[in-house]
């Protein structure tokens, strides 16, 4: 049973490198809003934690304690015998949901301790989350999904159905992803931050690492776009993918232009080319640039987002995000959209503890509902992984299956005792220089 829950503020200067640099956030410290839920009676506690780039970290903190009230006093026994209970209390709170609705810090305070629920029930079962879920019946992970808002394009029995399709190959399809991995790719090299020479040597590195798949950030200058693109196919050549990120700081206009002018360097994927709530603005840029395709997602609040860039047919790429979302079955419920709408799921994964979790994620849809891995890759960032318990493990270039039970984000507590915010060691001695 939850007796309590526990919320605390963690906090990484990754600003003083660059790291995660990009044009619309230029200097974030990634951070987490960490939630753990405490358990008397035998069974594991639960973690999760909803990903921020600093400032206003302590405001997620503020509303997971208010929202893990309806949590306090239910058992792992309740949630397990109906996988939609934990959505439903935090979702469902009226005077919470008018700050959104479902969109938000309630929002992200909510896929926390989604996420912490899913946790505690997988280690329970002593299975890695993708597991756990890939072990049960179709019945069991539709009714996980609250269809209210969605059911005019993804109906429950529609979603039951692929599920059911799926049933026959998942042993087959969970011994190849334990032998071959998922594949992915990596942002680390191309924070828009980093000098050119930075650029150079961390793609070399990562070739030699194994990938073959880079994504670069752009929406700076033109001719900077230009010229890091040109730098990129100097470096690595042609037989590489180039995914690029305006993260949102174009207008439409303007994100046809610039893509227009770095088509010659062969793009993959131009990822959040305008404001992430621009359905539309989406869809005529797609139409202008094609063949490239745009990807988006990181920003999409909601499962209603998601059916609407997918009614549109304005992505190319579906980028869930595992806290952007309200959880898990948020997530799975946007992955069954995207595979009714023959779009690939590629999870957003640059942040703290979002590699983590999302590894989850697309293996759960490899598994259970898409079938397969072409035109799938999960992102790979590589900083502050050693400050977990059960780090991500990648091996030329692909995500090896997580085996240990539960979703990935238990943090080391030295860990958190010297980057809580304000007063660990880290941002202490940070306050004391300053």
């Amino acid at each position: 049973m939850i007796h309590s829950i526990e919320a605390r503020d963690i906090r990484f200067p990754t600003s003083r490198d660059s790291h995660g640099s990009d044009a619309m956030n230029p200097d974030p410290d990634y951070s987490c809003a960490y939630a753990t839920l405490k358990m008397r009676g035998g069974d594991p506690d639960g973690n999760g934690l909803t990903f921020t780039i600093g400032r206003g970290n302590d405001l997620c903190v503020a509303a997971i304690n208010g929202l893990g009230k309806h949590l306090i006093g239910r058992s792992l026994d309740e949630f397990e015998a109906d996988l939609g209970l934990a959505s439903r209390l935090l979702l469902n709170d009226s005077q919470y949901r008018w700050l959104g609705p479902e969109k938000g810090v309630v929002h992200l305070a909510a896929a926390a301790l989604i996420n912490a629920v899913w946790d505690a029930l997988a280690k329970r079962a002593g299975k890695p989350l993708w597991r756990y879920v890939a072990d049960m019946a179709p019945e069991r992970i539709v009714s996980a999904i609250d269809f209210r808002h969605i059911s005019d394009f993804l109906s429950q029995d529609e979603a039951l159905d692929r599920l059911r399709q799926q049933e026959a190959g998942k042993a087959g399809r969970i011994r190849h992803l334990l032998q071959e991995g998922y594949p992915a790719y990596t942002t680390s090299a191309g924070w828009i931050g980093y000098t050119d020479a930075q650029i150079v040597q961390l793609l070399k590195a990562a070739y030699a690492e194994g990938w073959r798949h880079f994504k670069i950030k752009v929406g700076g200058d033109l001719a900077g776009d230009v010229r890091r693109c040109a730098l990129f196919r100097e470096t690595l050549g042609n037989d590489v993918k180039l995914s690029v990120d305006a993260n949102q700081v174009w207008g439409v206009d303007q994100a046809v232009a610039a893509i227009k002018a770095i088509a010659p360097y062969d793009i993959y994927w131009v990822e959040e080319p305008t404001s992430p709530d621009d359905v539309l603005g989406h869809k005529e840029i797609a139409r202008q640039v094609a063949p490239i395709q745009l990807a988006t997602g990181e920003h999409a609040h909601n499962k209603v987002m998601f059916k609407q860039f997918l009614q549109a047919k304005a992505i190319g790429f579906c980028q869930i995000d595992s806290c952007r979302l309200a959880g898990v079955n948020e997530v799975i419920a946007v992955m069954l959209m995207a595979d009714k709408a023959g779009i690939p799921v590629c999870p957003h994964a640059g942040g703290v503890g979002l590699c983590e979790y999302v590894q989850h994620l697309s293996m759960i849809d490899y598994v259970c509902i898409s079938g397969t891995m072409e035109n799938r890759v999960i992102e790979h960032a590589a900083h502050l992984h050693q400050h977990f318990r059960n780090p991500i493990e990648i091996r030329n270039g692909r995500y090896l299956a997580p085996s240990a039970p539960g979703y990935s984000v238990d943090l080391w507590p030295q860990s958190m005792a010297e980057h809580e915010f304000p007063h660990g060691k880290v941002w202490a001695e940070e306050a004391a220089v300053s």
